[in-house]
This record gives C-alpha cells, sequence and structure tokens, in this order.
C-alpha cells in the first residue's frame, strides 16, 4: 500500500508526526476515488516504529457525517417543538384566569351581571376569581338599587310635572286636563314619526309644560269667559316667554325647553315670540303646536262648541306650510283615521307608558284657530 499518498505522508513524517488526516486520491482499476486517510506513530523502541493507518471513502464518510447532523437537526426541531407546546400549554394555564376575569369585566362593562368566573385553582389567581364574584353580585345588587331608584326618581318627577301641569289648568275650569290631552297627542304623532325613545321621552315632559308660563298671565284674561280684547290676547301671547324663563334656571329642563317655548311658532315665520321659520322651529315644538291646536278645536268652550273630527282636521290641513309642518299633520291625520286618536282620548302602543285621558276641555284664545 505504498502507493497510496497517506501511507507515503506517515513514512516521510512518521519520525516528527505523531497522528494526523488528510484527504488524498486514490485510483483503483482505473477509478480515482476520493479518500479520507489518517495514521498515527507508535514508537516500540528507539529504532522500531509502528504505523497505523486508517482510510475511508470520503463520501462514505461524510455521508455519515450528514446523517448525524441529520438526526442531531430532527431531534433539536422535536425538543424545541415539545418545548414550545409545553410551555404553551403552561402559559394558558396560567393566563386563562386572567383572560376569564378580563372577559368578566368586559361583561360587566356593558351592563350583563349574570355571569360568574368559574373558579378552578386554589392559588392566588383563585382567591382573585373568588374575590371577583363577589364584588359581581355586589355590583349587581347596586345596580339593581340604582335601577329601582331612578324609576322612582322618573315616576316622581313625571308625577310633579304633571301635578304642575294640572295646577295651571285646574286655573281656568274649562282648561281642565288639556296639558294631558296635548301630551299624549303628542306621543302618538311622535310614533307615527318614528321618533327616538329619548325624543319621545323629552316631548312627553315639554307637552306637559307647554302652558306653563300661563301661571303668570292674570285670572281676568286666563279666565275670561268672553274673546279677549287685542291688547289682551298680546298679554297672553307673553306665556311662553314666562315659561322658558322659569324653567331655564332649572339646568334639568333645558331638554324640554324648546316645545313650552316655541309651540306657538308658524312654519312661515309669523309666529312668536322668535319668528322662527321652518326646520328652524324644533320637532318638538312642531308636534306641540300641532297637539295643541287639535286639542283646542275639539273641545267645547263657554263661547264655542268643539269642532268634529272632521272639521277640524280639514282646518288644519289649511295651514300646513304655513302653520304647522306637513310630516307633523299627516301623522295626526294617519293617527286619527286609523282609530289611534279621537278628541279627547288617544291609544298609545303599549311599550310606552302614559298617562289615562283626563276629560275634555278647552284652552282656545277667543277668534284664534291656536292656542295662546
Amino acid at each position: 500500500m505504498t502507493d497510496l499518498k497517506v501511507v507515503q505522508d506517515w513514512l516521510d513524517t512518521g519520525r516528527q508526526v505523531q497522528s494526523a488526516l488528510a484527504p488524498f486520491t486514490a485510483e483503483r482499476e482505473g477509478r480515482r476515488m476520493e479518500m479520507l486517510g489518517a495514521y498515527a506513530t507508535a514508537e516500540l523502541d528507539d529504532d522500531a516504529r509502528l504505523g497505523v493507518i486508517a482510510i475511508q471513502n470520503e463520501q462514505a464518510a461524510l455521508r455519515s457525517v450528514s446523517d448525524m447532523r441529520k438526526q442531531t437537526l430532527v431531534i433539536s426541531l422535536l425538543a424545541a417543538t415539545f418545548a414550545l407546546l409545553a410551555g404553551f400549554l403552561f402559559a394558558k394555564q396560567l393566563t386563562q384566569p386572567v383572560r376569564d376575569l378580563a372577559e368578566a369585566a368586559g361583561r360587566i362593562a356593558s351592563g350583563n351581571f349574570a355571569q360568574r368566573i368559574e373558579v378552578r385553582s386554589r392559588t392566588e389567581l383563585g382567591d382573585l376569581g373568588n374575590a371577583f364574584n363577589s364584588m359581581t353580585d355586589q355590583l349587581a345588587h347596586y345596580v339593581e338599587d340604582l335601577r329601582g331608584a331612578a324609576a322612582a326618581n322618573r315616576e316622581l318627577f313625571l308625577g310633579t310635572v304633571k301635578a304642575l301641569a294640572a295646577a295651571i289648568d285646574g286655573k281656568d275650569p274649562y282648561t281642565r286636563g288639556h296639558s294631558e290631552r296635548v301630551a299624549r297627542f303628542s306621543l302618538a304623532i311622535a310614533e307615527r314619526l318614528g321618533l327616538a325613545d329619548d325624543e319621545y321621552e323629552k316631548l312627553r315632559v315639554s307637552a306637559l309644560l307647554h302652558d306653563v308660563g300661563k301661571i303668570g298671565i292674570d285670572d281676568n284674561i286666563l279666565k275670561k269667559p268672553a274673546p279677549l280684547t287685542k291688547e289682551e290676547y298680546e298679554v297672553m301671547k307673553g306665556h311662553p316667554q314666562k315659561g322658558f324663563k322659569i324653567m331655564s334656571q332649572i339646568p334639568a329642563m333645558r331638554d324640554f325647553l324648546p316645545g313650552m317655548y316655541m309651540h306657538h311658532e308658524m312654519i312661515n315665520g309669523q309666529g312668536y315670540p322668535q319668528g322662527l321659520k321652518g326646520e328652524d322651529i324644533p320637532m318638538q315644538a312642531r308636534i306641540v303646536s300641532v297637539a295643541d291646536t287639535f286639542d283646542a278645536m275639539t273641545t267645547d268652550r263657554p263661547y264655542q262648541k268643539a269642532m268634529s273630527l272632521d272639521e277640524a282636521l280639514a282646518l288644519i290641513k289649511t295651514f300646513v306650510g304655513t302653520r304647522y309642518d306637513e310630516r307633523v299633520v299627516a301623522a295626526l291625520v294617519e293617527a286619527c283615521e286609523q282609530g289611534q286618536i279621537s278628541p279627547g282620548r288617544v291609544k298609545l302602543r303599549s311599550r310606552r307608558a302614559a298617562p289615562a285621558p283626563p276629560p275634555p276641555a278647552a284652552d282656545i284664545a277667543p277668534g284664534q284657530t291656536q292656542s295662546a
């Protein structure tokens, strides 16, 4: 084997190098083969040296290395995957209670106090879950108490408003129940117009208090059983401003002012007290205006009999585009034709709470088709 390079290298350097590894090329039967050779020298004594030489096909040697690398890579990937999976499961187990708490807090923020957190752990997180459930129970009780208090306050507020409206109407026996009926007519019209619930409730109070300014009108004018003089009518026209001055001092009444202050405005700008025109008049005031006139026309007065339903609607229609909003009048007509509204009576939808209709009465200045 002395023709092999690795053997020749050992023969040349065996005395100086104890061991070495080197690639070389070998020819066998006319074929060249890349080989890896390794040799080491062992000295038996000063004159006798033993060479140990190993050779292997380079491709076969590297294949084993490549297999080892692949095996190492596969094992490393499997180990990493297992570590990630175990870490994910462990992290999920740790963070699940926190996520449950976050979801429960979101439900509470949306007003849902019905669900509770399922406590599976006896650790500090489990204690936190129990404390959270206890807090939710307390919040549910507090919210229920607040709802009850709010409902009671609302009933008290509406009761006070109705009592005030009744007191105003009671100054004149011919206007008793007028504010209640105007409120109910207004709500029926609002249903036809599709007003939102919050606007519907504002309209209710505004219509009940639309004549609150009459509390400041002299009884000699307010209770006069005969047509008003021009001067007296001018005094009567001041009741919207008086009502506005009274109620504008109460911040909570701000949303109810349009119906009180502007229900005598006209679409053509010829109304009072501001002479507003068209869309500048709030819808709340446009509805109360039509409802107020309808009730005045269809109730008896000491100096004039009530109009029939058809007569009142026909007369109101003549003022569309001048005094009244076309949509509001159309809603009134539709409600009357379908039997929801009749003189002194209103059928409101069951989802809307409204007081029972009082007996008919009149509230219109003599010689006028719109109540002052």
